[in-house]
């Protein structure tokens, strides 16, 4: 564990004392402009989905972000003179469309930061097989699925892809723009208490009359993958981190508090084994500088895991984690209630 840290805390406590809501980072993985639909491509058919996320954050980053006062003095100490236009903060705070006279921001975190870019599968995942939803069959249907799944969808059983997007930006694994621009570290995200606030838009199928949170056994899967690939992330920043300074402190105290509430997990659900596993591969590398290989190796084993994990359980031998998910009063914003039908 790096030491020192009493030294940084205030300096930690304005860092996360930042205005901003959403995190930018280099370590999440960009969308293909040229492969981007957009928003309302979706908006066509997903009418109460849009609407709830036209309440979020997440859509208002797109406006309210080159006019917040903290973005600006990030993006004056990094270098960049168009928050919208330069890669270092579009990566995750906005949604990247190639036009014909080149890349062109058209929204804030919007389907396809979650989803993936939807040239490819937008058609095929509503395409009903070329029938209707009354006349397709289910294997046409489980077809239909695969294929989308194929060309890069990201669908909501998807849980592991989706939470490695969500912590790639929310972690903020880029040590010079901590370091050098002051952005802070991460937020105190965690996949429940963020997935079942003001950015569910869990309507589809009950036609946009409910906007129901997840089940029990659905919560346990977000609350066990959530800290699975914080742990993988944390562990990667960590491996890359190069000075004693603030980024590098804060990344090893993500990776000592995951641990602790993976070892909890494990204590409260013994019947998985695999959550002991991923506590056994946590403390497998050392939290120092210059300990890359060892660090990513033990990320690496992490991932591997957690696939395995989500293909092997799906939540319902897992009561015992209730008592540590987040409740509701933890949610993250308001959640929109539905107001018509899809």
């Amino acid at each position: 564990m790096y030491s020192g840290t009493r030294r940084l805390s205030r300096l930690g406590y304005f860092l996360f004392g930042s205005l901003i809501m959403c995190f930018a980072a280099c370590g999440a993985a960009a969308s293909d402009p040229a492969q981007v639909v957009g928003p309302n491509a979706c908006a066509e058919c997903h009418k109460q989905e849009t609407e709830a996320w036209k309440t979020s954050h997440h859509f208002k980053t797109f406006r309210d972000l080159p006019r917040n006062g903290e973005a600006k003095k990030i993006a004056d100490k990094m270098g960049v003179r168009r928050i919208k236009s330069e890669g270092l903060c579009v990566t995750c705070h906005f949604t990247v469309q190639q036009k014909d006279d080149g890349k062109e921001p058209v929204a804030g975190i919007s389907c396809e930061s979650c989803h993936s870019a939807g040239k490819d599968w937008i058609k095929v995942h509503s395409s009903y097989s070329g029938k209707t939803a009354k006349t397709e069959t289910k294997a046409e249907a489980a077809a239909r699925w695969k294929l989308a799944d194929s060309k890069g969808m990201i669908r909501t059983n998807a849980i592991y892809q989706l939470a490695k997007n969500c912590y790639g930006c929310h972690v903020v694994p880029q040590e010079e723009l901590v370091n050098k621009g002051g952005h802070r570290a991460g937020s105190a995200f965690d996949l429940v208490s963020w997935s079942q606030g003001e950015v569910r838009h869990n309507t589809w199928y009950s036609k946009g009359k409910e906007n129901a949170a997840a089940s029990a056994t659905r919560r346990r899967m977000l609350y066990l993958i959530g800290l699975g690939v914080e742990l993988e992330t944390s562990l990667r920043a960590v491996a890359k981190a190069t000075v004693r300074k603030p980024y590098a402190f804060f990344m090893a105290q993500r990776v000592d508090r995951v641990r602790k509430q993976l070892a909890a997990a494990a204590k409260a659900a013994p019947n998985v084994p695999e959550i002991a596993k991923l506590v056994e591969y946590a403390h497998s590398a050392s939290l120092k500088l210059n300990n890359e290989r060892l660090l990513t190796a033990a990320a690496d084993s992490v991932s591997k895991l957690l696939t395995g994990l989500t293909e092997k359980y799906d939540g319902s031998t897992m009561p015992g984690l209730d008592a540590l998910i987040p409740g509701p009063e933890k949610y993250v914003g308001t959640v929109r209630q539905p107001s018509a039908t899809n």
